[in-house]
């Protein structure tokens, strides 16, 4: 594994190389700066109702529900979205689990999918605060039920933040799906140069990722629905990027504080989130018997909505309703064995 070749792989920092030399000159000129949307203070009661997730400070957040057959849940999943995505990412899994008794509740992050202020970063602490609400929201209409977090990619980070930052969380675990630890530690020093200085120079420009080769997933048809989807958003104003970097960093220097039941999912092909950051998160987590990981060999970034993204559901499944049983997929792999040859730490 020490000779593996990876692509870089985020299709928006690239390109922010191109420009160093001259951003160099004009930092120190620039008037503007990274923007974030403003927060009001707390107002009202947050609450929950159909199609809506209120907040306190009155924000209107999108939900979605795919509702459990049969009488009563046996397990209440809320799906966090990645990056540029929103709550429709989480209907293949819905629709799937719905018929094993669960539930899936999956909701808009600002700055995405059908939220005020779309495109504009809101903030990590914004971010991490709307899931605690939400999640006790959904304690308060299902409080004897098993509830799960899970999160992908950007979500993975938020929810992996959360649980770090809220220990007090009344859930009963959470489900990392290549979550975005890609911290600048882990980056070339031109993509972290260029992302420091453009934030400040060109902060709303927009950057689409063009003529950069990445491949989120393997299943071309779900890609170009997603590219018709008007609530899926193309490309990103610099500034989220450097929100998302943030968020990133965060997540990072949270693991070592992070506890609780986790079941951590990542692709061998992912060519968005880097194998070294992830790794870097598998060898940092705490309580080893608290988290389990499935590496699937087949599997790109999109874990659910790959073509084998079936096999992914059924272990969400799977644990969700016994997080100690066997994985369906005969995919789960430990530090001590086919995770740790993956991430070059066997001789």
């Amino acid at each position: 594994m020490e000779n593996r070749v990876h692509k870089i792989p985020h299709s928006y920092l690239q390109p922010l190389a191109r420009g160093l030399l001259v951003l160099t000159v004009l930092i120190v000129m620039a008037a503007c700066g990274p923007r974030t949307q403003d927060t009001e203070p707390p107002t009202q009661t947050p609450s929950l109702d159909p199609g809506i997730a209120t907040m306190p400070d009155g924000q209107r957040l999108p939900l979605s529900r795919w509702r459990a057959l049969g009488e009563e849940p046996k397990a209440v999943i809320l799906g966090v979205h990645g990056f540029n995505d929103y709550r429709s990412g989480w209907s293949v899994l819905g629709h799937d689990l719905r018929q094993r008794g669960v539930s899936v509740y999956a909701y808009d992050q600002r700055g995405f999918g059908a939220t005020e202020h779309r495109g504009v970063w809101a903030g990590t602490e914004v971010l991490i605060s709307d899931l605690a609400v939400v999640v006790d929201l959904l304690r308060e209409q299902y409080p004897n039920t098993p509830l799960y977090i899970a999160g992908e990619s950007m979500g993975g980070a938020v929810a992996l933040l959360t649980h770090a930052r809220h220990p007090e969380l009344d859930i009963d675990g959470t489900i990392l799906l290549a979550p975005a630890v890609w911290n600048r530690g882990a980056m070339p020093w031109y993509q972290r140069f260029a992302l420091w200085a453009a934030s400040w120079v060109a902060p709303e420009r927009k950057l689409t990722g063009s003529g950069v080769q990445v491949r989120p997933s393997d299943n071309r048809d779900m890609l170009r629905a997603l590219g018709r989807d008007p609530l899926i958003q193309r490309g990103a104003r610099i500034d989220a990027l450097r929100g998302l970097a943030n968020l990133m960093d965060a997540a990072q220097s949270a693991i070592p504080h992070y506890r609780g039941r986790t079941l951590i999912l990542y692709g061998e092909k992912d060519e968005i989130i880097p194998y070294r950051p992830t790794c870097q998160m598998f060898q940092r987590l705490p309580d080893a018997e608290q988290w389990r990981a499935a590496l699937y060999r087949e599997g790109y970034h999109m874990l659910t909505r790959d073509l084998q993204g079936g096999v992914v559901r059924q272990d969400i499944g799977d644990w969700v309703l016994n997080p100690n049983a066997a994985l369906s997929s005969g995919e789960e792999a430990a530090l001590a064995g086919r995770l740790g040859e993956f991430c070059g730490l066997s001789a």
